[in-house]
């Protein structure tokens, strides 16, 4: 499945201003979990293009950690989320609100602090997070740092991202992430800290922000310290709270991302064994007139004149429905046992002897249902001789088509034994479930476009090495390794 969520490393404000968005990954933490230079910006920040980078970068992650701090692609993508907003708010608050602010704030900090602390915490902070230049040895921090990007001073750009830093090392919801950006990584951390504060007092001072007027510290820290431990709460705060700053184009994201976060939920969060079975609570069953009782609390062999609304459009009550008793036969299974009670080959539907329908008929059934009927899949046949099963034929539920099985005699066969039962009181019955198809089918030949379909797997530890499935010459059908393997079920399979 292909997630739309598009997360790109230049974005333009309202008024074309150039900048970036997403989060730092601390320069050694880089190197131990060996994350691709291709997720990361020219000034060093992780952008995710689509949820195949993010599940990407969760598996280097869980590759080289316990498992009480394996992440999930949902809660990194999220964190993520609440930092490309954090920046965006800043820029949206000095470009709209308050220009300049930025060299303000480092025109207070040099004097507060001094010019070379000052100076001294950048520094550090882009030899701990550098850029991608500073990162390959293409350019010096000192380079950097006096140079410009997109007509903006990078001491400026340098501040923000500190900035910015604090927050998500700030913010408590991060823990399983906090190795990536940990403010502990500062070899002076008071310097660090004294910063931040100095940051903070020179907001106070400076144009409140925001639909509550507050100033940038507490502007950032309100939705962290309204859901501590929770970042679906503080994305759920921000949509709320800041939608008219953040506009339709973040909120559609904010929930694409919490849809991103439903799918990390695994059935063992009840305990273990899956999700808890509820029984239904039936009214009604049986009463003294033997009366069945339906869908809705219908009683059929009273009620069955009386007309109501089908808007779930189901086959239309009628009466021989609550007398049906039904015998139930695997098709092939049947033919087989046939032909040894008959002493004949039996292999087709037509071939079902007249004697065996007036058997039938005498043990007053009056429905048959015939299982596995429909034309089955090569390739599910092919599946189960890879895996050992060599006797195995191919699933009644993993389907070429919905055609009558040509092994059973095709439609002419059927309508023969139809119209033979039909005669007797026995109506047939088969089971039709559209998605019920086969990884080899006529719609995947025919009808592609019916299947979900993504350019890359869902998972980034795929791969599709085993044999083609597909007898077609025009395409080719593989499922996931893990499948013949016994680590996992064939969830995805590949087709070219």
């Amino acid at each position: 499945m292909q997630f739309i969520l598009e997360r790109k490393n230049r974005k333009l404000c309202d008024n074309g201003t150039k900048v970036t968005y997403e989060f730092h990954i601390a320069k050694e933490v880089r190197k131990k979990y060996e994350i691709d230079d291709a997720l990361f910006t020219i000034n060093g920040n992780v952008v995710f293009v689509n949820n195949k980078q993010v599940r990407e970068l969760v598996q280097k992650l869980n590759a080289k950690r316990d498992d009480s701090f394996k992440v999930t692609p949902g809660y990194v993508n999220a964190m993520g989320l609440i930092d490309e907003i954090y920046h965006f708010i800043m820029r949206e608050y000095e470009i709209s609100e308050n220009p300049g602010v930025f060299k303000k704030a480092l025109s207070h900090l040099n004097k507060t602090v001094g010019d070379d602390q000052t100076n001294k915490i950048l520094t550090e902070f882009i030899s701990l997070f550098p850029p991608t230049d500073v990162y390959k040895g293409k350019l010096s921090i000192y380079d950097y740092l006096n140079s410009m990007t997109d007509d903006r001073p990078n001491t400026e750009i340098a501040l923000e991202e500190l900035f910015v830093l604090y927050f998500a090392d700030y913010n408590p919801a991060n823990k399983k992430l906090k190795e990536l950006f940990d403010t502990k990584y500062f070899s002076n951390k008071n310097l660090f800290d004294k910063t931040i504060h100095e940051l903070d007092k020179f907001f106070k001072n400076e144009k409140p922000f925001g639909p509550d007027n507050q100033d940038i510290f507490t502007l950032f820290r309100t939705p962290i310290d309204t859901s501590p431990d929770n970042l679906e709460g503080q994305l759920d705060y921000v949509t709320t709270k800041w939608k008219i700053i953040l506009k339709e184009k973040f909120t559609k994201r904010i929930l694409t991302g919490k849809d991103l976060m439903k799918e990390d939920i695994r059935f063992d969060s009840f305990g273990g064994g899956g999700a808890p079975t509820v029984v239904p609570k039936y009214k009604g069953g049986m009463d003294a007139d033997f009366l069945a009782i339906g869908k809705s609390g219908y009683q059929y062999a009273k009620d069955v004149d009386d007309f109501y609304d089908e808007p779930e459009q189901f086959t239309p009550d009628v009466p021989w429905m609550p007398n049906v008793i039904l015998l139930a036969k695997n098709a092939f299974v049947w033919l087989d046992q046939l032909s040894k009670k008959y002493q004949r080959e039996i292999k087709r539907l037509d071939q079902v002897p007249d004697e065996e329908l007036d058997q039938l008929a005498r043990w007053n059934f009056n429905g048959l249902w015939l299982i596995g009927i429909w034309e089955r899949s090569p390739a599910s046949k092919k599946i189960k001789h890879i895996m050992g099963n060599i006797d195995a034929v191919a699933s009644a539920y993993s389907l070429y088509d919905y055609h009558i099985a040509y092994d059973l005699g095709g439609d002419e066969a059927y309508n023969n034994l139809n119209e033979r039962a039909k005669a007797r009181g026995l109506r047939l019955a088969s089971d039709m479930v559209p998605n019920h198809t086969g990884v080899v089918s006529d719609w995947m030949k025919h009808r592609p476009d019916y299947f979900i379909q993504s350019d890359n797997p869902p998972f980034p530890n795929y791969t599709f090495n085993g044999p083609n499935l597909s007898e077609d010459p025009d395409y080719q059908v593989k499922i996931e390794d893990g499948y013949y393997e016994k680590r996992d079920a064939a969830v995805v399979f590949q087709t070219d």
